[in-house]
């Protein structure tokens, strides 16, 4: 049989059966669009929180007071011998490859100036904040490297707090009081939006002591070291361990890598785009029937067309590619009509949500288009063999 035979043959066949033709396709395509769709979101999560972890590089290490226990729960500052204290971070930076260290508590108070009231965030933070999490000031300093024991009360302001307690004039100078304490104004912070959910232009900035005191705590909450790049990461967390440890007398604190954080992460969302995906296929498998049951049905009613082909000197194999063309060919159109689908529908999500990511990559759309056509042709494997086995002389007395 000739090569543009075989395609006219086929072609013909669809053709003609336009309307049975289209929900064999349908099903396919309903199954690519549900994998692509749920896929391309589960994918774009795992970009987004990605994006959102390393826009503070990945030489950070994070210090929690307690240790975790070997049945996974921390036991936080109850179960620590002494908290993490300022004095710790301090120590911390004598480690050489250590860039800043930066002793973190964190609260919610109440903030007053230029005659506006409003709650926020407040962080009591050491001088390297900025560098430690890429972050810049638009305007002023930022908290300057005073008596950490001691220091004096200077604040910064986050973008939109300058902007609701000043609107467009100059504050720095000005006086505010943050839980009853008066701070004076000394910069404010460029915008940086939210990372996580947590909004970083709503939160003043106040000395890590200060802070402690505020939230009338003995305990510091985090301390971040951002380490020196090209330096080993086992290597920083044995110096903060030997530190600590000879401070505190044994390991009652928890230490957590970028690395660390980046791989339970990435497990997790892993997990995620895998059941989402595990659960478009199921509609893929319902295609895969449609074609079977669809393909049986036309070899029933070609029973005749069959005959002829073979009386006319087609041989088996001529019959099965036949009729495998026509599942195969099915299958793809459904593919890419799915495709089609599924990437518009996540963009159309997008741009309806905006904060919701989606990420489709191409290897994903070469793979899923690949998968349509595999099931197009194990669905057509057993009615294109029952045409192909036909008797040719009972095949020409069917009616």
């Amino acid at each position: 049989m000739l090569t543009k035979d075989f395609v006219k043959l086929t072609g013909t066949s669809l053709l003609a059966h336009k309307l049975r033709s289209f929900l064999t396709m349908l099903g396919i395509s309903v199954g690519i669009t549900a994998v692509v769709l749920l896929t391309s979101i589960g994918e774009g999560l795992y970009q987004f929180v990605l994006s959102e972890f390393t826009q503070f590089g990945t030489t950070l290490v994070g210090i929690n007071p307690g240790r975790v226990t070997t049945h996974g729960m921390t036991m936080g500052v109850f179960g620590s011998v002494r908290p993490l204290t300022i004095d710790d971070a301090e120590a911390l930076k004598q480690l050489p490859y250590s860039k800043s260290v930066v002793p973190l508590v964190q609260g919610n108070a109440e903030i007053e100036g230029n005659r506006h009231t409003r709650r926020t965030t407040v962080y009591g933070v050491g001088s390297d904040f900025p560098e430690t999490f890429s972050m810049r000031v638009r305007a002023g300093r930022f908290l300057p490297d005073d008596d950490p024991s001691a220091p004096r009360a200077f604040v910064v302001l986050g973008s939109k707090v300058k902007q609701e307690l000043f609107k467009n004039t100059n504050p720095l100078g000005e006086r505010i009081r943050i839980g009853g304490a008066r701070y004076r104004v000394i910069g404010v912070m460029e915008s940086k939006g939210q990372v996580l959910g947590f909004d970083l232009d709503d939160t003043v900035y106040i000395p890590a002591s200060r802070g402690l005191e505020l939230f009338n705590r003995d305990s510091l909450m985090e301390i971040d070291l951002l380490y020196k790049e090209g330096t080993n990461v086992d290597k920083v967390v044995a110096g903060i361990k030997r530190i600590l440890e000879a401070k505190h007398g044994r390991e009652d604190f928890t230490i957590t890598t970028q690395e660390q954080m980046l791989d339970v992460l990435g497990s997790i969302l892993n997990v995620l785009t895998f059941a989402v995906g595990a659960i478009g296929s199921i509609s893929l498998i319902v295609g895969g029937i449609g074609i079977i049951t669809i393909m049986t049905i036309s070899v029933n009613e070609r029973t005749s067309e069959i005959g002829l082909l073979r009386a006319l000197g087609a041989k088996h194999n001529q019959v099965l590619s036949l009729f495998l063309g026509e599942a195969v060919v099915l299958s793809a159109v459904g593919g890419v009509a799915g495709l089609v689908l599924g990437i518009g529908i996540a963009q159309l999500l997008h741009a309806a949500l905006p904060a919701l990511p989606v990420h489709t990559p191409w290897t994903f759309v070469v793979l899923a288009e690949g998968l349509a056509i595999l099931i197009g042709l194990l669905a057509g494997v057993l009615p294109a063999r029952r045409a192909a086995m036909l008797d040719p002389v009972n095949a020409l007395r069917t009616e």
